[in-house]
């Protein structure tokens, strides 16, 4: 007798960074990207992206818009269920393109429509003496694979 195959499971994610307020900043752009368990693989769409920039709606909201979102993983058990990860730049007051938030988000689990909010933060330097530098540079802090935001270790 043969072995049965494992089966599998499709979650699709379709959907649409909708907005963003960030009262001090104008003119920023997001990117993407999904985070997930080894067993997990993308099957169809784009698992990254990046958006437009795009400047505050001139309404009392002043939100930026966005982008749309659609891919479809497979996998044969939940462990490792995906997460988007947004990173936000925009302009200094040199011109350079800086982080101006970082966020993460688990895909809901059930179908249906949802609205979330995503805290962003941004990272700090460890010391005063880098603090100064990259004030001095021009440069701030940011992670070189924005995918740690998802992840718990080497976030302190």
């Amino acid at each position: 007798m043969a072995a049965a195959s494992p089966s599998v499971f499709l979650l699709m994610v379709n959907g649409q960074v909708e907005s963003a307020q960030f009262p001090e900043y104008d003119d920023l752009y997001c990117k993407y990207c999904f985070v997930y368990g080894q067993d997990w693989a993308p099957t169809a769409g784009l698992e990254e992206g990046i958006s437009q920039i795009t400047c505050k709606s001139q309404d009392v909201r002043q939100a930026l818009v966005w982008l749309p979102i659609d891919v479809t993983f497979k996998s044969t058990n939940p462990f490792g269920w995906p997460q988007m990860v947004l990173s936000v730049y925009g302009p200094d007051v040199f011109g350079n393109d800086v982080v101006r938030g970082y966020g993460a988000v688990h895909v809901p689990f059930s179908p249906g429509r949802y609205r979330k909010t995503i805290p962003m933060f941004v990272p700090e330097s460890t010391s005063k003496l880098q603090k100064f530098t990259s004030w001095f540079m021009g440069r701030r802090p940011e992670y070189t694979d924005p995918k740690v935001v998802a992840q718990g270790e080497g976030r302190e």
